[in-house]
């Protein structure tokens, strides 16, 4: 398992040297990759991309190793910025509260925006939240080997477990096969029928919501938080579930972020991974399941896809059901849609019991406004 924290004694001449070297200040979804790569969430990388990687990682989803990588982890500085740094420097990581992490560069280079965007997205259309934050990229990209110095103190650090941590947790649970979710929603009866079915199959649940910059919109973290902690006291087993955080910003890259989420859930110690309708999708930019046929790309991924496709609540079923197990027509489904929700959400309405557990929605309707609004 990578650990990339710097021993106390290189943690003192990086302290002591800090005010020579030159310094870059991250960006919040910055510091989120520092620490996601000195922690081994995003192993097997031990720093951010060289233009090999990033070429590789474009145009073969994979990186100069060969292993499955499908969206890029860089470091982006301005043209500007660039001249004061160069190959085989250390620099210095820091956000606005301290000194993070030190890099040795090994790379400076200039990348193609355009190309970029269109490989991971699929559209250079900056309507797409994730090509419009590409075009706000600084020019030059630098790659590197880090060490982290500090880590930062989260808002939400009772939830954020390192994969150490929850390889260990699982293993003392005697959980031999672990189904992760991804998820940047509070759960209705959907979501809740998926996590079931799954662990039917395996020994525990892994509930991962992503912490971290969303789109206008999107839910506040505390909200999907606490909606969790709803559902979770009152209908599932404690020997049976457990959440942390994933201190990620959301690409909305659909089927290549899928992978990514896979292989991120694999390194907390998931053998299983459940991927549904339009995963990390957003707007009309992806087809519905392109999110599961790439998994037919990356037979060496190590980790277990479990499909899901659409799924409703019958009325005359009792129950979720799918168009393989139900026979009724269409009058008699209730869709799990996202956008009504919000629209009762925002009318102050409680969605009905066959959507969303009363404990969930009573908890989200209380709240002045449960979305992200900037």
């Amino acid at each position: 398992m990578i650990n990339l924290s710097l021993k106390a004694s290189e943690k003192e001449r990086i302290i002591d040297q800090a005010k020579e070297l030159p310094q870059i200040e991250l960006r919040s979804d910055l510091v989120n990759d520092v620490e996601n790569i000195a922690n081994g969430v995003f192993s097997p990388l031990e720093g951010f991309f060289n233009n090999e990687d990033l070429e590789l990682c474009l145009f073969e989803k994979r990186l100069s190793n060969d292993f499955p990588w499908t969206i890029p982890i860089i470091l982006d500085i301005s043209e500007e910025r660039s001249k004061e740094i160069q190959e085989d420097d250390e620099i210095i990581l820091h956000n606005k509260n301290g000194l993070l992490a030190v890099m040795k560069v090994d790379e400076k280079y200039k990348y193609d925006k355009q190309k970029l965007a269109q490989y991971v997205f699929g559209t250079t259309e900056t309507n797409h939240p994730g090509v419009a934050r590409v075009f706000t990229l600084g020019d030059v990209l630098i790659g590197g080997r880090i060490g982290l110095v500090n880590e930062t103190k989260r808002q939400y650090e009772q939830y954020n477990l390192k994969p150490i941590e929850t390889r260990i947790l699982f293993k003392e649970k005697g959980w031999r096969t672990v189904v992760g979710f991804q998820t940047r929603n509070p759960p209705h009866i959907g979501h809740e029928y998926v996590q079931k079915t799954a662990l039917t199959f395996t020994d525990g649940i892994f509930i991962n919501p992503v912490i971290g910059k969303k789109k206008i919109g999107d839910f506040r973290d505390d909200v999907i938080l606490a909606s969790y902690e709803e559902l979770m006291k009152h209908y599932y087993l404690k020997e049976r579930a457990v959440m942390s955080i994933l201190n990620f910003d959301m690409r909305y890259a659909g089927p290549r972020e899928a992978i990514f989420h896979a292989i991120v859930r694999k390194n907390f110690g998931c053998s299983h991974i459940i991927i549904g309708r339009d995963h990390a999708g957003v707007g009309n930019y992806y087809d519905p399941y392109a999110a599961q046929d790439i998994f037919e790309e990356f037979p060496d991924l190590g980790i277990f896809p479990i499909f899901f496709k659409a799924f409703f609540y019958c009325k005359r079923c009792g129950g979720v059901a799918n168009e393989k197990t139900c026979p009724h027509s269409e009058t008699d489904h209730i869709s799990f849609s996202g956008s009504k929700i919000r629209k009762l959400i925002c009318d102050k309405k409680l969605p009905p019991e066959e959507i969303m557990r009363p404990e969930v929605a009573k908890l989200i309707i209380c709240e002045e406004n449960p979305f992200v609004s900037e």
